[in-house]
């Protein structure tokens, strides 16, 4: 192999490994749950009617937004990544990027990102992407070491791509778009209190507090869940009976809200992580079952 292909080979090896670390650092899978929800709305306001050069610009602009909010939790949190296992491998605290590359990569994509939704679908669009940003990255990432409060401030910037969903198309603040927030919302509390007990030592040697109690994994704790899950199902039974959706989204909200309520009741029984880890796979399942179920009842 001559000089000149060994560089070339060297080139393509970093380009490849840059690649792979900025795709670590965007979480593409949680992103693109980010932007599913934020389409399943978009359909929901338009009745299921498909507009593809808008749904490619509301899925692009709501993933770069998402990514720059992703990245900028983690540069902020860098040297807390290093202390758990969960996050030791991200590619900041292993030095396969940069602060000043990750810093560069969020402020592009967030840029770009509020600005193509801005002036594509309208200003409101713009404001509430900009404002999921700044509230998950700068008041929910440095909060989660103050009080469990952050687990309740984080789920805001969480729902607010349903809102950017309806508002995308409708241009304005809809009933449809405040169900499926407030939805989004409750969802977020069992979800993320799921995730929060199974991984509760790693995230103490973060130095943490995201569970609801001070007491930690105990009945306290797994009891203010319930709440939130029951009225999960009281506010998705709404877009029913305001004429939002039909018989059969109704049906299948209930049913997966009272299965996922049996999985929380599980766990303030026992009290054991396998019963969490249960409740957390329920929330994976309840939330796009439950989305297309209401944008399929407008077909």
């Amino acid at each position: 192999m001559n000089s000149s292909n060994y560089t070339q080979l060297n080139i393509a090896q970093l380009l490849r490994s840059k690649l792979s670390a900025y795709a670590q650092l965007s979480k593409i899978r949680l992103s693109l749950l980010v932007v599913f929800s934020s389409v399943m709305a978009y359909l929901f306001a338009a009745s299921g009617t498909i507009h593809l050069m808008s749904l490619a610009i509301l899925s692009l602009g709501g993933m770069l937004i998402t990514v720059s909010s992703i990245s900028i939790n983690q540069i902020l949190e860098k040297d807390t990544d290093k202390l758990m296992n969960r996050t030791m491998n991200r590619p900041l605290p292993t030095g396969e990027l940069s602060v000043i590359e990750a810093t560069i990569f969020a402020g592009i994509s967030g840029v770009v990102g509020v600005a193509l939704l801005s002036f594509y679908f309208n200003p409101l669009t713009g404001l509430l992407s900009a404002l999921s940003l700044l509230i998950y990255a700068f008041i929910y990432t440095p909060f989660k070491k103050i009080s469990p409060a952050a687990v309740f401030i984080g789920a805001f910037p969480g729902a607010l791509p349903l809102l950017i969903g309806t508002t995308a198309y409708a241009g304005e603040i809809t009933l449809a778009g405040v169900i499926l927030f407030t939805v989004q919302l409750l969802w977020q509390m069992p979800h993320f209190w799921a995730i929060a007990w199974v991984s509760d030592e790693d995230y103490r040697r973060g130095g943490f507090r995201l569970m609801p109690s001070g007491k930690g994994k105990s009945r306290d704790a797994a009891l203010q869940i319930l709440p939130y899950n029951i009225l999960l199902i009281i506010v998705s039974c709404i877009p029913f009976f305001t004429g939002l959706a039909g018989i059969t989204s109704l049906i299948v909200a209930l049913i997966c809200g009272l299965l996922f309520l049996y999985t929380a009741v599980q766990l303030c029984i026992d009290l054991k992580d396998k019963s969490a880890l249960r409740l957390m796979f329920a929330s994976f399942f309840y939330i796009p079952i439950v989305q297309i179920a209401f944008v399929l009842d407008k077909l």
